[in-house]
Parts: structure tokens; C-alpha cells; sequence
């Protein structure tokens, strides 16, 4: 016996067949009821081109112009610039990095603040006042109260302060120095700044919920962004005069 499914398949197959061909009928009588018989034409016999006397008139020979000779002419090249390999761009690079964040010569401390705060502080102003929107809009996302933000701003003051201190240790020390490559130097840095990034977030999760700081995250907020931008890095040492 068939079942439910099968009749229903059956059924609708054989209406889709027969209206298949009821259209295929009903479009071929439309296509015979429409036919219009073949126009009949007249082709009209044109006068051979030859017998146009404007056609056939003769033309006056132009005059042939003579060929300018053809002058070659060489362009002056430059001389090819020495390419610089990887190496060599590598120490300069290293060079221009001392001589702008270094300290100049005869150029005391004060001399040097006065020279490269209003720089740090010119670099870091878009960048902190764009993180800073950042921060608005998430923590207004996520329900932030003005209380929390403040008790925030309180732990941020001791971060600062670590950041500060251990860069210029850092630099006094000789492990961040403008005057040469000090990768293993740079890495151990990045390290301790890694760890110091890991106790603010502890800090900051004392303050808000789970709720809250997974709201903040899925806004596109981070709190190492911000904290890296809105240091107080005006406040770093300047570097040793250059050994001569």
C-alpha cells in the first residue's frame, strides 16, 4: 500500500506533466493564430559606380613632400645610485635613531627635556585622544559607572608609576639604549612590561564584573592600548651622553 508521502509526490508529478503540456499546446495555437505572412520586397537596380561623373573626375596629384632626416638623439642618464643592502640600511637606521632620541653633544638633561617632551607629547596626542574616546564608548557599553571609572583612574596612577620607573631603570642600566641594537635587551623589556600589563588587568577585574569587561573586550577595547598610550612618558630619563 502506498504511503501518504509517495501519493502526494505521485500527484503533484502528473499535474506538472499535464500542465506541461497544455502550455506546449496552447503556445504552438498562439504561434499560428499570430503568423504574419512574408512582406514581398522590390529590389531596386542602382546605377553602376562608373557612370557618377563626380566619381570618375580625375584628381589633381598631390605634391609629394620630401622626408625630414631622422635624428638620434641620445638623452643623458644619470649615474646609478649604489644600491644600500640590509646591512647597511640596518646601521644607519641605527645611526638616525641616535642622533633624534639621543642626547646631543654637549646637551644637558634640562636641554634635552626641552627638546623632546614637546615631540612626545606632539606624537602622543591623537593616539591618546583617540584611545581615550575608545575607552568612553566601551565603558558606556558595558554600564561603567562614573564610581568605577574613577576607582580605574586611581589604579592606573600606580601602573603609571611602575611603567615609568622600570623604563628608566631601563635606560640608565643600558638595556634600552638609542645608540646601538640591543635585542636580547628589548625582549627582557617587553617581558617586564608584559607582567606589569597582566597585574593591571588584575586590578581591573576588582573593579568590574565579568559582564562588564567581556562587553568592553567584544566593543574592540583594549586595555594594553590604552595604558601604552595614555603613560605619562614624558617622564622617562634621558638616556647617557654617547661613549666617545
Amino acid at each position: 500500500m502506498a504511503t501518504r508521502p509517495t501519493l502526494v509526490f505521485a500527484t503533484t508529478t502528473v499535474l506538472g506533466f499535464a500542465t506541461s503540456i497544455w502550455l506546449y499546446l496552447d503556445n504552438r495555437a498562439l504561434r499560428e493564430d499570430h503568423a504574419v505572412a512574408p512582406i514581398a520586397t522590390t529590389k531596386v537596380a542602382r546605377a553602376p559606380a562608373g557612370s557618377d561623373p563626380w566619381l570618375n573626375a580625375p584628381r589633381a596629384a598631390e605634391p609629394s613632400q620630401p622626408t625630414q632626416p631622422t635624428k638620434t638623439r641620445v638623452e643623458p642618464a644619470l649615474p646609478e645610485e649604489p644600491k644600500e643592502s640590509r646591512m647597511d640600511r640596518r646601521a644607519r637606521r641605527t645611526m638616525e635613531i641616535g642622533a633624534w632620541l639621543g642626547r646631543l653633544d654637549g646637551e644637558t638633561e634640562d636641554e634635552y627635556r626641552a627638546r623632546m617632551v614637546p615631540l612626545i607629547k606632539a606624537g602622543l596626542a591623537g593616539p591618546r585622544e583617540k584611545t581615550a574616546e575608545m575607552r568612553t564608548l566601551a565603558e558606556e557599553k558595558a554600564g561603567v559607572t562614573p564610581a568605577q571609572s574613577a576607582q580605574l583612574d586611581k589604579a592606573f596612577e600606580k601602573v603609571y608609576d611602575d611603567v615609568i620607573d622600570y623604563t628608566n631603570k631601563a635606560v640608565t642600566d643600558g638595556q634600552l639604549s638609542p645608540y646601538e641594537r640591543n635585542v636580547a635587551g628589548w625582549l627582557e623589556y617587553a617581558g617586564g612590561m608584559g607582567g606589569m600589563l597582566g597585574e593591571a588587568q588584575g586590578q581591573i577585574g576588582k573593579i568590574l564584573d565579568a559582564k562588564q569587561l567581556r562587553a568592553m573586550y567584544d566593543s574592540g577595547f583594549e586595555w594594553g592600548e590604552y595604558l601604552g598610550m595614555q603613560a605619562p612618558w614624558e617622564r622617562i630619563n634621558p638616556p647617557p651622553p654617547p661613549s666617545k
